[in-house]
């Protein structure tokens, strides 16, 4: 089985979720991690026993790199997806593809000019729970969907953002709570509704913040063509990380997540459950917060061998549009206090 020569870039909390699957698998070949600030990456480097860099252009340069894992700032999600694709690298990124939808497409047209992969983690759905409610619509046992709610309320206190010289600004995070905590959630909801959205409206304000530019609360409706109206509330500065809560009403039934511990109750009496495996958890080693969840080494898999066979992976980069697409309607609904027809 071909091993492929692997960077990572940015090598702050988020990577080791990258760098601990990378460090497991039998697919991969940790050649070097780049950041800004060198102590970082060279900490990270003697940790997982490969080169370091802090320019990242100048390892391409010497380094002969088949993939690129982007752990970076939002804001540099596009231009360096686009650099790398340019030069024929498969790039699998952190959420969200990038802080707008314009970049967004110019990072899959790039992929696409050049015949690379492009990924975006939503890790999430690989979760037991995702799993069990997906399939459960899928086959028509929870038959059509009537309406759905998610919540997040999770906390991120000020020092949280002092730590960091980009989060809490639009010009560098894209948004607050919205785009970096409840985005998964909302995927989440999205690709179990599995229909194009007619519009979204929402509202976005900063209620508790006194250091951040952008929303630390969103609420709001999203409408789809099938006529399904699902409502959404986050907030980050609830006393600690709630676990996620999602609720489908169904014909046949009513199906919640909370966490990762999923349950379907059916009309007929009868309940199916699923949960994170612990056995797993020990398995893919200390990469993972509970919020994260344990499935960044399955998406990663995952891609590796859509790029290996050259097929489309189980989370598609075009699927993924469409989540941020919906997270910037989400935005643009928040600022103008308007519905956005997509």
């Amino acid at each position: 089985m071909k091993r492929f020569k692997t960077a990572v870039i940015g090598c702050g909390t988020i990577s080791l979720a990258h760098l601990f699957p990378l460090d497991y698998t039998d697919k991969v070949e940790l050649v070097a991690v780049c950041d800004i600030k060198e102590d970082i990456a060279k900490a990270t480097a003697e940790r997982f026993k490969c080169k370091y860099y802090t320019d990242y252009k100048q390892m391409l340069q010497k380094e002969e790199i088949e993939v690129v894992h982007l752990c970076t700032p939002h804001y540099l999600h596009s231009e360096m997806a686009q650099y790398l694709c340019n030069l024929g690298k498969h790039v699998f990124t952190e959420k969200p593809m990038s802080i707008n939808y314009e970049d967004s497409l110019k990072m899959l047209k790039a992929a696409e000019d050049n015949n690379v992969k492009l990924g975006v983690v939503f890790q999430n759905r690989y979760n037991a729970s995702s799993q069990l409610v997906k399939q459960s619509l899928i086959s028509g046992r929870l038959g059509k969907i009537k309406s759905a709610k998610a919540s997040v309320t999770w906390c991120r206190t000020d020092d949280y953002y002092l730590s960091s010289d980009w989060k809490g600004t639009w010009e560098k995070e894209g948004g607050g709570v919205v785009i970096d905590q409840a985005i998964h959630t909302l995927d989440l909801m999205r690709w179990f509704i599995d229909d194009e959205i007619e519009y979204v409206d929402a509202r976005i304000s900063n209620r508790h913040h006194k250091i951040i530019q952008v929303e630390d609360c969103a609420e709001g409706i999203i409408k789809y063509k099938n006529g399904v109206i699902t409502s959404f509330y986050a907030m980050n500065y609830y006393s600690y990380d709630a676990p996620i809560e999602i609720a489908i009403h169904c014909e046949n039934g009513i199906a919640k997540i909370t966490g990762d511990y999923a349950s379907i109750i059916y009309n007929d009496g009868q309940e199916s459950i699923a949960k994170t495996d612990i056995t797993e958890k020990e398995k893919y080693g200390p990469f993972n917060k509970d919020c994260w969840g344990i499935s960044h080494i399955k998406q990663i898999n995952n891609f590796y061998e859509s790029i290996e066979k050259n097929n489309e992976a189980y989370i598609s980069v075009y699927d993924t549009l469409k989540t941020q697409r919906m997270i910037c309607a989400i935005y643009e609904s928040g600022k103008t206090q308007s519905k956005i027809f997509l």
